[in-house]
């Protein structure tokens, strides 16, 4: 008798959560719980009458089977993505787009109208990822991430963007009452907010504008897990957060922030990096769009 091969679904929950390392972070990709990934990897588990995960469930290790499985199930689900979106390619479907977060909301939501109104035939649906150099590993059509200037010679054919832009920002109340910042060493009288995801930021910020902070600055203040939610602690007048140039720009220009000691390249660019395969015409359209964008930004405040 053949052996039936394991649910789908339990397959698929397993791959995203040993791709991705984290339950939660698969959650968030299946736009399922955290708790039904671990039940869809019990019952793989059960399934295959052994243990893929080791360690705490804070932090879950791949046994010897589950690094074997999971670069198999990965390939197999790309294949299988690549066979669906290959009926898409003559011009008919949504385009799948992943990028950050806060960029989707603080960048290219804002800015998405104007395809729509050019492009009214063609959906385009986002979707957000923190990780990845490449978009079909990612499942979608393109990928819009950030690489630095060692990782950006990987991504040789990647579509270039625009180079990103730091500087301080807080809400205009805020420097009113605290008399404002003029130099890098008003910081220290300051709260500062910091993002999770990018805890180096002030760090990195300060080595490319030539101050020293003092350290109890950089340590000190909340730290929060999105960048939106640094941005909008900032325009509430919680503290000063140091933020790129593309994110708060509408911000800036509408006055709901104030830039005092301007922007200053942090050695990041960010990209757009299509999805290899089949000539894809609706891709193309917007991928021009996107370039044209980015080109149309206004400069920052120096």
């Amino acid at each position: 008798m053949k052996r039936r091969l394991p649910p789908l679904h339990a397959l698929r929950a397993f791959e995203a959560a040993a791709r991705l390392g984290r339950m939660t972070a698969a959650a968030e990709e299946l736009a399922v719980s955290p708790g039904a990934i671990s039940r869809q990897v019990r019952q793989l588990e059960e399934h295959l009458g052994m243990a893929l995960f080791d360690g705490t469930r804070s932090r879950p290790t791949l046994t010897a089977a589950a690094r074997s499985l999971q670069p198999a199930l990965t390939s197999a689900f790309e294949q299988i993505r690549d066979a669906v979106r290959s009926l898409d390619d003559a011009g008919q479907g949504p385009l799948d787009v992943a990028c950050f977060s806060t960029f989707t909301v603080k960048w290219l939501i804002p800015r998405l109208f104007d395809f729509h109104a050019r492009h009214p035939g063609i959906e385009v649906r986002l979707r957000t990822t923190d990780t990845g150099t490449d978009a079909a590993r990612e499942g979608c059509d393109l990928l819009i991430t950030a690489l630095n200037a060692s990782t950006r010679q990987e991504a040789s054919d990647a579509l270039p963007l625009f180079a990103e832009q730091l500087g301080p920002v807080m809400a205009p109340s805020l420097a009113a009452r605290n008399s404002g910042l003029h130099t890098g060493n008003d910081l220290a009288g300051h709260t500062l907010l910091h993002t999770r995801a990018r805890r180096d930021a002030w760090d990195r910020w300060a080595a490319a504008a030539g101050i020293e902070l003092p350290a109890r600055s950089v340590t000190a203040g909340p730290v929060y897990e999105h960048y939106y939610f640094t941005l909008e602690s900032a325009l509430r007048g919680l503290g000063v957060a140091v933020a790129p140039w593309h994110l708060v720009l509408d911000d800036v220009l509408a006055g709901r922030l104030v830039a005092p000691l301007g922007f200053t390249a942090s050695g990041y660019e960010y990209l757009a990096l299509r999805r290899s395969g089949a000539a894809h015409p609706r891709l193309d359209l917007f991928c021009g769009w996107l370039q044209a964008q980015a080109g149309a930004m206004p400069a920052h405040p120096t």
